[in-house]
């Protein structure tokens, strides 16, 4: 779990539906959600309502670069804290590192980046779903990405690829948008760069301009940490930090601004360990990877950490009882009933 578990939707929305000549009453009726949500100050909506709602987004605008358009803020007075926070990055890694700590303020949503060989792939990954993010919304996601990446080496940045779950449409759109090729059936949702762009330095770089931001931002997330007990704090940073690894309690520590004696101390004084926490993390993590991706088995045990297939194996057994193919198939048909159900 992340700190929220409701998403912040941009009180922005509204007016970048209506410059983009899509009715928002007609969004809203047809998400089945309330004919005044987009009006209120402060918009909140879970997991469901969320997917609901960019449905509706793509069904009353009936534009398949809708999500692209509404990805891409062209003047940068409009950026919210999170976004001026990462475009003053040092570089686009550091601006995805940003977006992935403060992302925990506004929705429960996690940003996963993985280093492959030359490559460096992105993914967003909805905590709380039970059936498949809608287009526009995955649009949306990379095109932001993109646009932070753009900006901030201040010329048109070219991702290596785009992989695309859904079947294939509208490929000339994508590859003229993102400057790439654009693969479709894909077993994750994902933008991939290659490094040497990942690691660019920033001419956007501006420290005073973070200095600004950044004090609400993290007293914000200190604030909302607090409400949650330790154990979750880790198990959630676990997750996120996982990707490709295995972090140590000292990169956990730092994230929550303790040493790593005291957080192994507050632990105790929970009745929890952090290796105990780090084997429920990757626990949970496949069970959703195994049920939510078509990843295959060795992939799957990358992504969690393990050196090889055989030891993510072993570990699966203890937790479950049987491996890791025998649980999915046994879980197959109600996962393919819920993917159904959102198609």
């Amino acid at each position: 779990m992340t700190v929220a578990n409701r998403f912040r939707v941009p009180s922005i929305l509204a007016r970048r539906l209506d410059e983009l000549g899509v009715s928002a009453a007609d969004v809203l009726r047809r998400a089945g959600l309330p004919a005044g949500l987009l009006d209120q100050e402060k918009i909140h909506v879970s997991t469901e309502e969320l997917f609901a709602l960019y449905r509706g987004v793509g069904e009353a605008s009936r534009d398949p670069a809708i999500g692209l358009k509404l990805g891409t803020e062209p003047r940068f007075e409009r950026y919210d804290a999170i976004c001026m926070a990462a475009v003053s990055a040092r570089s686009l890694r550091d601006a995805l590192q940003r977006l992935a700590r403060y992302k925990q303020l506004v929705c429960p949503e996690e940003l996963i980046v993985t280093d492959r060989g030359d490559e460096c792939r992105v993914q967003f990954k909805w905590l709380l779903a039970e059936e498949t993010e809608p287009h526009v919304l995955v649009d949306i996601c990379f095109a932001r990405v993109l646009d932070i990446a753009r900006r901030g080496a201040g010329e048109r940045v070219v991702p290596k690829r785009i992989d695309l779950r859904f079947a294939p449409a509208n490929r000339k759109m994508y590859q003229a948008d993102f400057g790439c090729a654009a693969t479709f059936e894909a077993r994750q949702n994902a933008i991939v760069f290659r490094k040497a762009d990942v690691d660019r330095a920033f001419v956007t770089h501006n420290a005073d301009l973070f200095a600004i931001v950044a004090p609400q931002l993290e007293a914000e997330l200190t604030q909302a940490l607090a409400s949650k007990a330790l154990g979750e704090q880790v198990k959630g940073l676990l997750k996120r930090l996982i990707a490709g690894r295995r972090p140590g309690i000292e990169e956990v520590a730092k994230e929550l601004r303790l040493s790593s004696r005291t957080l192994q101390r507050r632990l105790t004084e929970e009745g929890a360990s952090f290796q105990q926490l780090l084997q429920e993390a990757r626990r949970e993590l496949a069970r959703h990877y195994l049920l939510y991706s078509s990843l295959e088995l060795n992939e799957t045990a990358y992504l969690l950490g393990y050196e090889d297939a055989p030891s993510f194996f072993r570990a699966f057994h203890e937790w479950e009882g049987s491996t890791p193919g025998d649980w999915r198939a046994r879980h197959a048909k109600a996962a393919e009933g819920l993917r159904a159900a959102a198609s």
